[in-house]
């Protein structure tokens, strides 16, 4: 079998492993998520280093979610520097001064990307969110509790402070295929997205059956579709300042 075929058999088995383990929660959080939302409730995104293109892929996109609030720290993302941000998400105070500038409120939703879930950032995140009332949703790989020490210093995986856990499935060390005695090809980031879409996928219907109106984007690159999309950003603008 060639390689590249060996990651295509084991990212199609860690979708599958999505499909048939991890539909209860998903339908669950996809209720959480129509309710939040029939609230007038915001739901946010956050993500670390690789995982900030869960952010991207969740935020502003043909087909996406409209009403979701990402939180971007650009010392967080590779383009400022991959090494600062790689050393900035085991910091758990660098999590609390983040979650600090965001008005996170109770009965809001906060989305966690983080496979590892070991890092002081995102779990402080969790931690001071939760604190204040809003449903966490972890988005992570279980594999690296027991096998990985947190690295915050209460001891916790990002895991031990959210209402929901959708595991991606990942492996520990995420990479998929063998090389001698090291591993290649990352599937985090696939994972990642196709749960998070498999969400709005199934929000779409919790949406209908609470008679919300259903707010996606259409592509800008299609005829009509940036004057569609208008009527969303002046309906947000004011509530989503990344717009």
């Amino acid at each position: 079998m060639k390689r590249y075929e060996q990651y295509f058999k084991v990212i199609n088995s860690i979708g599958s492993e999505i499909l048939s383990k991890e539909s209860r929660v998903i339908e669950t959080v996809a209720k959480a998520m129509a309710v939040a939302l029939k609230n007038q409730k915001q739901l946010f995104l956050f993500g670390c280093g690789h995982s900030h293109i869960l952010v991207e892929e969740a935020f502003y996109r043909a087909g996406g979610l409209v009403p979701v609030t990402p939180i971007f720290d650009t010392a967080l993302m590779l383009h400022d520097g991959a090494v600062k941000s790689s050393h900035l998400e085991k910091m758990e105070e660098y999590g609390g001064w983040v979650i600090g500038r965001i008005n996170i409120k109770k009965d809001d939703m906060i989305f966690i990307f983080s496979n590892s879930g070991i890092n002081g950032c995102p779990i402080e995140i969790a931690s001071q969110a939760r604190e204040r009332g809003a449903k966490v949703v972890a988005i992570s790989s279980r594999e690296y509790v027991n096998q990985e020490k947190s690295r915050h210093s209460s001891g916790k995986y990002l895991i031990d402070y959210a209402d929901y856990v959708i595991d991606t499935h990942v492996p520990h060390g995420d990479a998929l295929v063998k090389i001698n005695n090291h591993r290649i090809a990352p599937g985090s980031t696939i994972s990642g997205a196709l749960i998070w879409n498999m969400l709005i996928s199934q929000l779409s219907e919790e949406e209908e059956k609470l008679g919300i109106e259903a707010e996606y984007f259409v592509s800008g690159n299609i005829e009509g579709g940036a004057e569609l999309n208008q009527r969303y950003l002046q309906k947000y603008r004011t509530k989503i300042s990344s717009f």
